[in-house]
């Protein structure tokens, strides 16, 4: 499956659908972004059942700047529409398959209870 181009118009939509939603963040100038695209293109091929998403930083700036992207390469993994996983920095193919493996294995209920708890103590 090819990566998904998002934009400030379609992020919401795209990250808060039901299963894995990955998204990394880019720039064209950007040496690790660079390095790791194929290893996040060949990912998207192995794995159709996950959504693979990308964010042109130079292009998304507002986007970007609303969610406190500092530093690209940044990876985020949506599950069900919860942010479960964020980091900047290019991930390995090994340790992209990992995380992938790890999102994969999250008990969604446990983390909706925990996300509740967090939720309930802020307010």
């Amino acid at each position: 499956m090819a990566t998904l181009p998002l934009t400030e118009d379609s992020f919401q939509q795209t990250v808060t659908q039901d299963g894995i939603v990955l998204v990394d963040f880019w720039a064209s100038w950007c040496g690790p972004c660079r390095m790791f695209a194929p290893v996040y293109e060949k990912a998207s091929e192995a794995h159709e059942d996950i959504t693979f998403a990308s964010i042109d930083t130079e292009a998304e700036q507002m986007l970007s700047g609303a969610l406190q992207i500092s530093s690209i390469p940044t990876l985020m993994a949506f599950r069900d529409g919860i942010l479960v996983f964020r980091q900047a920095g290019a991930l390995p193919a090994p340790a992209l398959e990992e995380l992938i493996t790890a999102v994969r294995g999250l008990d969604m209920d446990d983390v909706r209870r925990q996300v509740a708890e967090h939720e309930a103590k802020q307010a």
